[in-house]
């Protein structure tokens, strides 16, 4: 075999809900990285297979999309990407179009988009299950001929047919030549109407209506789809995942809990009294241990997002949610940009893309930071472990659960009231009319969850070692040097760089109930919203040796007053504390006016809240 072609790159390419992301799960499985494209902020994912005769094939999973046009950002990507217009990126040598076997009528115009490219060409008629159970049938021998591409039937959740999927794959990339560059021109109206009724026509003569039709999902969606029946199944479900939040990581915040603070007394055992014990225990243990503890909570929060994607039911919540968010000035699509915000706010704003017009993904690009993202769960935790009791209210309720859901909600309903602002203030008009596909319900791949979580879990753990370990050896020494003088009578604190910065921007958050030892925790902050935790619990340690090991929410307790503890849960609510969120938006917005405009105004809401907030519970006596 001709050595140049013993290593392939293949590109999924297909419509969004087609279970493109599965069928890259199983393919590629833990054998995969997330990145960026170059130059741009659409997340990638790349993974490497190998075939039984040795060859090494890249695959890349590309954003969905509808058509090679582009109206959106993501689809820009996705175009480009298959064209070899990315900068310092090659053409892929085979594409995969991934079809939903179940829904083919919008993505037989895609595939002839594709041929037009002149890549070889391979079709995964993904979800073939689904389509056999509902009695469609399709005359795979006359499609197969219709569009020229060998067809796979596949079901990526269980692994069927992925075999013979790299197979063909495989036999593509064999017949990579000169001329498969091709010459793609974006096509006209004309061109796209030709498209649009050749689709239709290999419709009508491949593909006959279900025997079996679908009746389920009928049935399900009558009730989950219901105005007001619909809505209160959702607000459920978001209630139940915020309770399980801090009902199921219980056990598991406990164990690591403990594990560190064995670790931290038996360093402290082994090591000498003195500067290196101070930074092992106080810095990093302290530090980035305060933060891991959370692990656990932002993994349920995960498991919860994905296995609701993979059923087929954030569509539906997205669709339940229009009218909502229509009169908040919000698009429907937005929803999903929003709901993303709930894991980061940067993939959040990223995924506003989808949305076509500008207006409507500026709108969704500034107000999705307000959404209560994972960084905000150990801030949250902490604060509500110390100043709320863990006690169940109603019968069946934890209160402490309670106080999450309402953080959420605020989050939620300030994103609206911003929003709705916006489009009063900065341009008026109608919203466009939300159009979205509701995919066929699925049973979610245990595979291809844990593999999702477990990525997600490894880039927590990556920005702990990241970001947070440098930014709490950085803290640590600005809260040990320089060491207090001869007959010193305050904590050797007091007398640090960082007890000097605190003091001296003190009175600045005096109005708002927060103490110089928060104010520094602020400041590292900004780099990553979770670093605030790692921060009190270094400079607390260095405070007081004695609590270095102890649990920083009691300390906290003792510490703090329960207006106080309640501003800054206000204060978090609202304020940009995160430095890689605003530089997205700049790149999103290419705009320092808009990323400037949203530090402006969600530093404001969050001093405003605070205040309100602190002032409050002061009146009520919880000063």
């Amino acid at each position: 075999m001709d050595v140049a072609v013993r290593s392939a790159r293949v590109a999924l390419v297909g419509n969004p809900n087609s279970g493109k992301t599965a069928l890259f799960n199983a393919l590629t499985g833990a054998h995969q990285k997330v990145a960026n494209y170059a130059g741009v902020t659409v997340e990638r994912k790349e993974g490497l297979i190998r075939t039984g005769d040795g060859r090494t094939m890249s695959v890349l999973d590309l954003p969905g999309t509808y058509s090679l046009r582009a109206r959106s950002p993501d689809e820009e990507v996705t175009r480009d990407a298959v064209l070899g217009r990315l900068a310092g990126e090659a053409p892929p040598d085979v594409i995969v179009a991934v079809a939903d076997a179940t829904n083919l009528r919008l993505v037989l115009r895609l595939i002839l988009e594709l041929k037009a490219v002149g890549r070889p060409m391979v079709l995964a008629l993904n979800m073939y299950d689904i389509a056999q159970r509902q009695g469609l049938r399709i005359d795979l021998e006359r499609l197969q001929a219709e569009l020229g591409v060998p067809i796979v039937t596949t079901v990526a959740t269980r692994k069927r047919g992925v075999e013979d999927l790299v197979s063909a794959v495989n036999a593509a990339a064999g017949h990579l030549s000169a001329t498969s560059e091709g010459g793609w021109m974006a096509p006209d109206a004309e061109a796209l109407r030709g498209k649009a009724r050749e689709a239709e026509r290999i419709m009508k003569a491949c593909v006959r209506p279900p025997e079996r039709p679908d009746t389920l999902t009928g049935r399900i969606d009558s009730v989950l789809l219901h105005p007001v029946g619909g809505l209160l199944i959702l607000m459920t479900l978001l209630f139940v995942m915020f309770q399980a939040v801090f009902s199921w990581a219980t056990p598991f915040m406990d164990g690591i809990e403990a594990g560190l603070g064995a670790l931290g007394v038996g360093v402290a055992a082994v090591t000498p009294d003195g500067i290196w014990e101070s930074l092992i225990v106080d810095g990093l243990i302290s530090g980035v241990g305060s933060v891991l503890v959370f692990l656990p909570q932002i993994l349920i929060l995960f498991l919860f997002i994905i296995l609701l994607e993979d059923f087929g039911y954030m569509a539906r919540a997205a669709f339940l949610m229009d009218r909502i968010m229509g009169g908040a000035g919000l698009h429907g699509r937005a929803f999903i940009p929003l709901l993303s915000s709930f894991a980061c706010a940067i993939p959040g704003v990223m995924a506003a893309r989808v949305i076509d017009s500008k207006r409507d993904r500026l709108t969704t690009i500034m107000v999705a930071p307000l959404m209560t993202c994972s960084a905000r769960i150990p801030v949250y935790t902490l604060i509500i472990a110390a100043f709320i009791p863990n006690q169940t209210v109603w019968g069946f309720a934890n209160l402490q659960g309670l106080v999450m859901f309402g953080l959420y909600a605020a989050g939620i309903l300030s994103a609206l009231a911003v929003s709705f602002v916006i489009r009063r203030i900065f341009w008026r008009g109608a919203v466009e009319p939300f159009m979205m596909e509701l995919p066929a319900y699925k049973t979610p791949d245990l595979r291809s969850v844990l593999v999702n979580l477990w990525l997600r879990a490894r880039i927590f753990l990556e920005r702990a070692g990241r970001i947070i370990l440098p930014l709490m050896v950085l803290v640590w020494a600005l809260s040990t040097f320089p060491y207090p003088p001869e007959g010193a009578t305050q904590p050797a604190i007091d007398y640090s760089f960082a007890g000097m910065m605190g003091k001296a921007l003190e009175p600045i958050f005096a109005p708002i109930g927060f103490n110089w030892q928060m104010v520094i925790a602020l400041i590292p902050g900004m780099a990553a919203r979770e670093v605030a935790v790692a921060a009190l619990g270094t400079v607390y340690a260095v405070a007081d040796p004695e609590t270095a090991t102890a649990v920083l929410a009691t300390t906290l307790a003792g510490q703090w007053s329960l207006a106080t503890g309640l501003a800054f849960l206000a204060w978090y609510v609202f304020a940009p504390q995160c430095v890689a969120t605003l530089g997205v938006v700049k790149r999103e917005t290419n705009s320092w006016k808009w990323m400037w405009v949203m530090v402006a105004y969600m530093f404001g809401l969050a001093y405003l809240a605070a205040f309100l907030t602190y002032r409050a519970a002061v009146a009520l006596g919880g000063g």
